[in-house]
């Protein structure tokens, strides 16, 4: 993907792909809209998909695939031992990163149950820049607790800082002094930290929690599941890497870390997951966790047609015009957002475009989950399916009160080589709209909670029907316009 400077003096991001395939879209009438989010229980991810014009709720497993991946899956060995798509796709992981083992599994949750299982102990507690919903609560439900130690700009929504998601050292030597070498399962560090708005790490970070982790004996790991977007600001952010290929520098976070683990439903835009380590003790104390959790050696509970997929798309991570679609999208939007007044997350970050709920909905209560009504109204007023990233995707503390979310976002994902253009304008125009609207906008109560992630399942209703006033408002606007 390319900005070109059009003759008009537009910057346009221009794609290098051009597409091959389509699939029909939906644009229900808005009272369809709401009914629908009705019976949602006010949970997007409780919709049906043929309700959703957009479907902008995540990456994971939606991204478009390449002509050349879908050729591969032809060639598939379907051998439940020895596959030689195993082996392939093996070769593909230590060319890109250098490591020296992989370990299949179905997808990031999958490797994080397993690690969970093999490193943490009751009591002990991880420490990383920030969690993620399924990481979290694998870890507790081995016993074990999380710490964030996230740069304090993490939690800034508006800053100019171009690594948020960068743990910070001093933290990190803090909660080292504090704990002791003993009661840290390990240490572990997420490119493009997901909850805080697809924020980055950047390669020195990476370079200087693996020599603190080194000199104490403390296990490094890197959760690399969104590390295309974060090649991409490493490239364009970090200017010693400028000129640096990517291959060059996926190995050596193949070198810095003791153990890679990914989700390829969002690296490699397959369907599947991995962990990589060049320990043969580490790779010892995993491997028998594989086929007792997900399925042998060889395919770890994955379809050998995705693992040919993925082998292709591992090699086309190392090609910068194709990581570089969803950063410069999300920007996009991002910048159609600020110019409007619309408050998000800035720097822009990878995998979505992150309003700030908070400042949105600033009429609304902390208790009445800001970001989880922004998404309702967001696909009532456009058929934009979003993701609360907020106090919703909490857990409750142990004695049962609300543990209260840093930032209160609704995350608009990008999956790779989905969205036109026009679908990006139109998002804008929509959610413009809805801003100036938000007093409409109400809260949000339980209904339905389950104990653990509850933000799958949960169900909530609206309080006091504001869900008809901002339907009757949008027919207003627009008329027949859906």
């Amino acid at each position: 993907m390319e900005t070109v400077k059009f003759f008009s003096g537009e910057q346009v991001p221009l794609e290098m792909h051009k597409v091959r395939m389509v699939q029909r879209l939906n644009l229900l009438p808005v009272e369809e809209r709401k009914k629908a989010m009705e019976e949602a229980g006010y949970n997007t991810f409780l919709l049906k998909n043929r309700d959703v014009f957009l479907d902008m709720l995540t990456d994971s497993g939606v991204n478009a695939m390449s002509d050349r991946q879908y050729a591969a899956m032809m060639l598939a060995d379907d051998s439940y031992a020895g596959s030689e798509t195993f082996y392939k796709l093996e070769k593909a992981l230590q060319d890109v990163f250098g490591t020296k083992y992989f370990l299949p599994a179905h997808q990031g949750r999958a490797c994080e149950h397993i690690l969970s299982k093999a490193f943490v102990t009751q009591g002990s507690v991880a420490l990383m820049n920030f969690h993620f919903t399924t990481t979290k609560a694998l870890i507790t439900e081995s016993g074990g607790s999380v710490e964030e130690i996230v740069s304090d700009a993490g939690l800034e929504v508006t800053s100019s800082l171009d690594f948020k998601g960068n743990i910070d050292m001093g933290k990190l030597q803090e909660a080292f002094d504090r704990l002791g070498k003993e009661k840290i399962s390990f240490v572990r560090l997420e490119a493009g930290t997901n909850l805080i708005g697809g924020q980055p790490i950047s390669m020195q970070n990476i370079r200087e929690v693996s020599a603190f982790c080194r000199e104490h004996e403390l296990l490094f790991i890197i959760d690399a599941s969104l590390l295309a977007d974060n090649l991409y600001f490493v490239k364009v952010r970090e200017p010693e890497f400028a000129d640096v290929e990517l291959n060059d520098i996926t190995r050596e976070m193949g070198k810095l870390a003791d153990i890679i683990y990914f989700s390829a439903r969002k690296l490699g835009c397959a369907r599947g997951g991995g962990i990589l380590t060049s320990s043969d003790e580490l790779y010892s104390q995993m491997r028998t966790l594989v086929p007792l959790f997900e399925g042998f050696i060889t395919y770890g509970g994955m379809s050998v047609r995705e693992m040919e997929a993925m082998a292709i798309g591992m090699y086309e991570t190392l090609d910068f015009h194709v990581i570089e679609q969803t950063p410069i999208f999300v920007k996009a939007l991002s910048d159609e957002f600020l110019a409007r007044g619309i408050p998000v997350v800035t720097p822009a970050g990878g995998l979505g475009c992150h309003l700030d709920a908070t400042r949105f909905c600033e009429h609304l209560p902390q208790t009445q989950y800001q970001a989880g009504a922004l998404a309702s109204a967001a696909y009532i007023a456009a058929g934009v399916r979003g993701m609360e990233r907020g106090t919703l995707s909490e857990q409750r503390n142990p004695d049962g009160s609300e543990r209260f979310s840093n930032m209160e976002l609704l995350r608009l994902a990008f999956p790779k080589r989905v969205f036109t253009l026009s679908q990006v304008k139109y998002i804008a125009d929509r959610i413009d709209w809805l801003y100036q609207n938000r007093e409409l906008i109400g809260g949000l109560e339980f209904i339905e909670e389950p104990p653990i992630l509850r933000f799958f399942f949960g169900r909530l209703k609206e309080l006091g029907g504001w869900t008809d006033k901002l339907v009757a408002k949008f027919r207003a606007d627009f008329g027949d316009s859906l």
